[in-house]
Protein backbone atom coordinates (compact mmCIF):
# COMPACT_ATOMS: atom_id res chain seq x y z
CA UNK A 1 0.00 0.00 0.00
CA UNK A 2 1.12 3.57 -0.90
CA UNK A 3 0.69 6.63 1.27
CA UNK A 4 1.21 9.78 0.72
CA UNK A 5 1.51 12.97 3.02
CA UNK A 6 2.17 16.55 2.31
CA UNK A 7 1.66 19.74 4.10
CA UNK A 8 2.32 23.17 3.71
CA UNK A 9 1.39 26.46 5.31
CA UNK A 10 -0.16 29.25 2.68
CA UNK A 11 -1.12 32.67 2.74
CA UNK A 12 -4.81 32.08 2.22
CA UNK A 13 -7.35 31.29 4.74
CA UNK A 14 -8.68 27.63 5.47
CA UNK A 15 -12.00 28.92 3.99
CA UNK A 16 -10.27 29.93 0.47
CA UNK A 17 -8.46 26.38 0.29
CA UNK A 18 -11.59 24.42 1.45
CA UNK A 19 -13.47 26.04 -1.55
CA UNK A 20 -10.94 25.40 -4.27
CA UNK A 21 -10.70 21.77 -2.93
CA UNK A 22 -14.11 21.28 -2.90
CA UNK A 23 -14.66 22.87 -6.53
CA UNK A 24 -14.68 19.40 -8.11
CA UNK A 25 -15.84 20.82 -11.34
CA UNK A 26 -12.71 23.23 -11.81
CA UNK A 27 -10.26 20.62 -11.81
CA UNK A 28 -9.52 20.07 -15.25
CA UNK A 29 -9.13 23.95 -15.38
CA UNK A 30 -5.53 23.32 -13.46
CA UNK A 31 -4.42 19.79 -13.31
CA UNK A 32 -3.21 18.63 -16.82
CA UNK A 33 -3.76 15.16 -15.82
CA UNK A 34 -7.38 15.35 -15.16
CA UNK A 35 -9.25 14.85 -18.36
CA UNK A 36 -13.13 15.05 -16.70
CA UNK A 37 -14.25 15.93 -12.96
CA UNK A 38 -17.77 14.98 -12.82
CA UNK A 39 -20.68 15.45 -9.57
CA UNK A 40 -22.93 13.32 -9.07
CA UNK A 41 -24.69 14.46 -6.31
CA UNK A 42 -23.51 17.28 -4.10
CA UNK A 43 -25.24 17.90 -0.10
CA UNK A 44 -24.04 20.24 2.84
CA UNK A 45 -22.51 16.87 3.98
CA UNK A 46 -21.26 15.65 0.59
CA UNK A 47 -20.30 15.34 -2.64
CA UNK A 48 -20.24 12.48 -5.28
CA UNK A 49 -17.93 12.82 -8.01
CA UNK A 50 -16.05 10.94 -10.37
CA UNK A 51 -12.60 12.12 -11.74
CA UNK A 52 -10.90 11.00 -15.56
CA UNK A 53 -7.23 10.96 -14.88
CA UNK A 54 -4.99 10.85 -18.05
CA UNK A 55 -1.72 9.48 -18.89
CA UNK A 56 -0.22 9.59 -22.51
CA UNK A 57 -2.84 7.27 -24.42
CA UNK A 58 -4.02 5.51 -20.91
CA UNK A 59 -6.62 6.82 -18.80
CA UNK A 60 -8.94 5.52 -15.74
CA UNK A 61 -11.75 6.76 -14.02
CA UNK A 62 -12.60 6.77 -10.02
CA UNK A 63 -15.77 7.38 -8.29
CA UNK A 64 -15.54 9.16 -4.65
CA UNK A 65 -17.76 10.41 -2.24
CA UNK A 66 -16.00 12.94 0.03
CA UNK A 67 -17.54 14.01 3.27
CA UNK A 68 -17.33 17.59 3.98
CA UNK A 69 -16.94 19.36 7.29
CA UNK A 70 -17.10 23.09 6.08
CA UNK A 71 -13.94 25.10 5.47
CA UNK A 72 -12.23 22.34 8.09
CA UNK A 73 -11.81 18.76 6.22
CA UNK A 74 -12.74 16.89 3.55
CA UNK A 75 -12.22 12.96 3.61
CA UNK A 76 -12.04 10.29 1.08
CA UNK A 77 -14.29 7.18 0.44
CA UNK A 78 -14.05 4.91 -2.44
CA UNK A 79 -16.89 3.98 -4.23
CA UNK A 80 -15.40 2.71 -7.68
CA UNK A 81 -12.42 2.33 -10.01
CA UNK A 82 -9.69 0.56 -10.35
CA UNK A 83 -8.36 0.38 -6.51
CA UNK A 84 -8.15 -2.15 -3.85
CA UNK A 85 -8.29 0.92 -0.92
CA UNK A 86 -8.26 4.12 -1.40
CA UNK A 87 -8.27 6.38 2.20
CA UNK A 88 -8.24 9.78 3.11
CA UNK A 89 -8.40 13.23 2.97
CA UNK A 90 -7.46 16.78 3.56
CA UNK A 91 -7.33 19.27 6.55
CA UNK A 92 -7.59 23.24 6.63
CA UNK A 93 -6.27 24.71 10.06
CA UNK A 94 -6.33 28.75 10.35
CA UNK A 95 -3.17 30.10 11.84
CA UNK A 96 -4.86 33.62 11.89
CA UNK A 97 -3.76 36.70 10.26
CA UNK A 98 -1.15 34.05 8.44
CA UNK A 99 -3.07 32.03 6.74
CA UNK A 100 -3.74 28.37 6.90
CA UNK A 101 -1.71 25.07 7.29
CA UNK A 102 -3.00 22.76 4.32
CA UNK A 103 -2.47 19.14 4.86
CA UNK A 104 -3.31 16.18 2.61
CA UNK A 105 -2.96 12.28 3.87
CA UNK A 106 -3.66 9.65 1.48
CA UNK A 107 -3.36 5.65 1.49
CA UNK A 108 -4.00 3.58 -1.94
CA UNK A 109 -3.59 -0.05 -3.64
CA UNK A 110 -4.43 -0.51 -6.86
CA UNK A 111 -7.10 -3.86 -7.86
CA UNK A 112 -4.34 -5.37 -9.69
CA UNK A 113 -0.25 -5.11 -10.32
CA UNK A 114 -0.56 -4.53 -13.81
CA UNK A 115 -2.60 -1.10 -12.66
CA UNK A 116 -0.39 -0.32 -10.26
CA UNK A 117 2.44 -0.99 -12.54
CA UNK A 118 0.85 1.35 -15.47
CA UNK A 119 -0.65 3.93 -13.03
CA UNK A 120 0.83 3.59 -9.60
CA UNK A 121 3.68 5.78 -9.68
CA UNK A 122 2.13 8.50 -12.05
CA UNK A 123 -0.59 8.70 -9.44
CA UNK A 124 1.73 8.73 -6.62
CA UNK A 125 3.51 11.70 -8.22
CA UNK A 126 -0.57 13.39 -8.31
CA UNK A 127 -1.16 12.80 -5.07
CA UNK A 128 2.50 14.53 -4.26
CA UNK A 129 1.98 17.44 -6.32
CA UNK A 130 -1.77 18.47 -5.02
CA UNK A 131 -1.04 20.55 -2.44
CA UNK A 132 1.51 22.63 -4.71
CA UNK A 133 -1.05 22.84 -7.60
CA UNK A 134 -4.03 23.54 -5.19
CA UNK A 135 -1.66 26.63 -3.90
CA UNK A 136 -0.60 28.09 -7.07
CA UNK A 137 -4.25 27.69 -8.19
CA UNK A 138 -5.27 29.44 -4.79
CA UNK A 139 -2.97 32.39 -5.75
CA UNK A 140 -4.54 32.48 -9.51
CA UNK A 141 -8.20 32.70 -8.13
CA UNK A 142 -7.35 35.08 -4.97
CA UNK A 143 -3.89 37.02 -6.14
CA UNK A 144 -0.99 36.76 -5.11
CA UNK A 145 0.48 37.35 -1.23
Amino acid sequence: MRKVKRSAIVPYSAREMFVLVDDVEAYPEFLPWCNQAEVHNRTDESVEATLELHKGAVSNKFTTRNSRKEFAAIGLELIGGPFRHLDGGWQFKELGDDGCKVSLELEFEFESRLVDLMFGSFFEDICNSLVDAFTKRAETVFGPR
